[in-house]
């Protein structure tokens, strides 16, 4: 496992963030840092995603900020180029995946299947995303693909929240858990840093008592 995604597995939860204006990827930054989270999924869906990778990873370096929502190597580039450190994508797109294993960028694509698992398997993966997770299953449809699939992690994403994030990040297989409640899309756009601040020490503290920490 290359060091990304070391890092991601220390982090254990990745807040998952759309951002429809970049003035607010500074502050969004600094509450998630302050509150021991450096670390940000920007999804590609906005317009505003590209130019707030930029500003977080220029302004705070320290950040392991990734870009989700990737769905075209042109995206892969333009993610990169603003500081983009891994690629997460919904699905498992083969082009996708092999473009960035062949430029050394760590990406995560999502599957909910045995099939896609193996697919990600003869890619060279080890982890993939569960994606959407509690609808697709859950924890109990991860653990019986992890079954025949001992080398593979899973990144669930989707439907975690803090009632249900202590049950995942238990499971030994589980990488770390893709999570918005933190981030909530009306906190920033009201600005409530302070509140996404103390939401993201509460996801730490729940991370050190899912694994013993």
């Amino acid at each position: 496992m290359n060091e990304v995604l070391k890092k991601i597995q220390e982090t254990g939860i990745i807040p998952v963030v759309v951002l429809n204006d970049a003035k607010d990827a500074a502050p969004l930054a600094k509450a998630l840092c302050e509150g021991g989270l450096p670390c940000a999924e920007v999804t590609f869906r906005t317009a505003a995603a590209e130019e707030s990778i930029r500003i977080m990873s220029r302004e705070f370096p320290e950040m392991f900020v990734g870009a989700g929502t990737v769905l075209t190597t042109e995206q892969v580039d333009r993610a990169v180029d603003a500081g983009a450190k891994f690629i997460v994508s919904p699905g498992l797109n083969p082009k996708v995946v092999k473009y960035c294993i062949e430029k050394g960028i760590p990406v995560t694509p999502g599957v909910c299947t045995p099939s896609e698992v193996e697919q990600a398997i003869e890619l060279g993966l080890d982890v993939v995303k569960f994606f959407p997770a509690e609808p697709a299953g859950g924890l109990n449809m991860i653990k019986a693909m992890a079954a025949p699939y001992v080398g593979m992690k899973f990144m669930p994403t989707g439907g975690i929240n803090p009632k249900n994030v202590r049950e995942y990040l238990a499971y030994d297989r589980i990488l770390a858990c893709g999570g918005s409640w933190m981030v909530k899309g009306s906190l920033v756009e009201a600005g409530e840093f302070d509140k996404i601040k103390e939401l993201t020490r509460e996801a730490v503290e729940i991370v050190k008592e899912s694994r013993g920490k």
